[in-house]
């Protein structure tokens, strides 16, 4: 802890149960009065709850999660499909209302809901810190009727944590770096700590470690040899302190390029998940290309569905040559299914690309004469299908009933348009 500690004025917001209120003022209902669900698909049993008002969550325990076919038939609940291209529509409006109290330059948009703002050097035009943020939360439900959730931090971490463990409940809240020991220590499991995924945290368990206070207790130079760069983060971070900018990624991780997908029914063999394999395998190579860079490590994660008596699994395979092609991606895949694939039903496939580095870097193979080529062809079906779209050029096992590439073209984000 060399480094002065970072002291500046940064909030994140949170909008609360942001696709329902905005279905609400779309339908001219009290979010917090009237039981709403918004759902992926109506069409589908399985489709997931995208948000609930608090009605919905206290009265008849339906949450985000839960899927269509848990909510109870009562004649009181609302139900709505997701209208993704007016929720997105809603969040830039609020974005702009935002700008209207701070530069562009100091708003981070970190999703759809959710925003980092930096009020550092604010004060002169609207007074301190919590009262611009509070003008702010004010105006967004005057404009808009959605409420928001406030934490006020010295640096990005300490906002984000504020909001998650404190603000959710109390509408604002401000933490200062004197309010980590009482705060922030206590915190258990370790997987609800901003950062902490449940991979890391069962790691963190198996060294003794189960509360953020044990993290920050930690030996720096033993997280340091388990996680390398990570383990440093996660030492520092569990201090409250964040030494990063707006200029850089809200997590120094490596760069990867991923793709999950909820299946909307059961995929029982492995020759029907193997052709959503093959769409996802394109559409991460493509992202890969379009970046300019090549992988070493592919990763396939699987989820079984519900009545599954066997859990999923996430493996990892590092190849010798980096690779953004399509076919190599999925071979490697296919390689990890065959070897962990406990012929249970599929309901979530993820792929993912790592351990990346600049394509400029990919050497040619003598002895494979058309690598060249593959290469070359990649990056032209690439600028077709940006041209004329997405589905302008498709493998044929997405016109199976077992592809999904075609349904999925009017979806934004998983969902509705």
């Amino acid at each position: 802890m060399n480094h002065p500690l970072p002291n500046r004025s940064i909030i994140c917001i949170d909008m609360r149960c942001f696709y329902a209120s905005c279905i609400a003022v779309l339908e001219g209902l009290d979010v917090m009065k009237v039981p709403i669900a918004v759902i992926g698909n109506f069409k589908q049993p399985g489709s997931i709850v995208l948000a609930a008002s608090p009605p919905m969550k206290e009265q008849f325990r339906i949450k985000t999660g839960n899927r269509l076919y848990e909510i109870p038939k009562h004649p009181d609940i609302r139900l709505f499909e997701a209208k993704m291209s007016f929720f997105l529509n809603m969040s830039m409006a609020i974005t702009k209302l935002i700008a209207q109290f701070v530069p562009r330059e100091a708003i981070h948009v970190y999703s759809v809901d959710e925003s980092f703002i930096d009020l550092t050097g604010c004060e002169t035009l609207w007074g301190s810190p919590e009262k611009t943020a509070k003008a702010i939360q004010q105006a967004i439900f005057q404009q808009f009727h959605i409420r928001s959730a406030i934490g006020l931090g010295p640096n990005r971490l300490m906002a984000k944590l504020a909001l998650d463990i404190e603000a959710k409940k109390t509408g604002f809240v401000q933490w200062t770096y004197e309010d980590v020991p009482k705060k922030l220590w206590p915190v258990h499991p370790l997987s609800k700590m901003w950062g902490i995924g449940r991979r890391m945290e069962v790691n963190l368990n198996n060294m003794g470690i189960f509360t953020v206070g044990d993290l920050a207790n930690m030996n720096l130079e033993a997280l340091e040899q388990r996680f390398g760069v990570m383990g440093n983060q996660l030492y520092y971070h569990a201090h409250g302190i964040d030494y990063s900018n707006f200029e850089e990624p809200i997590t120094s991780e490596q760069i990867s390029f991923g793709k999950g997908q909820m299946l909307m029914r059961n995929y029982a063999t492995r020759a029907e998940i193997c052709v959503v394999l093959l769409e996802m395998c394109e559409d991460v190579a493509r992202r890969t290309r379009t970046a300019g860079y090549v992988g070493r490590t592919i990763s396939l994660g699987l989820s079984y569905s519900k009545a599954a008596m066997t859990k999923g699994f996430y493996r990892s395979k590092t190849i010798a040559e980096p690779t953004n092609e399509t076919l190599t991606i999925y071979k490697v895949c296919k390689e990890l299914l065959d070897t962990h694939f406990a012929g249970e039903p599929a309901r979530q496939l993820s792929v993912r690309i790592s351990n990346v580095e600049q394509e400029r870097s990919i050497q040619l193979d003598l002895f494979d004469t058309g690598k060249e080529q593959r290469l070359l062809l990649g990056h032209t079906v690439d600028s077709i299908r940006e041209r004329f779209g997405a589905t302008s050029i498709l493998r044929a096992v997405s016109f199976t009933k077992s592809g999904t590439a075609i349904a999925r073209k009017r979806l934004i984000g998983g969902h509705l348009a």
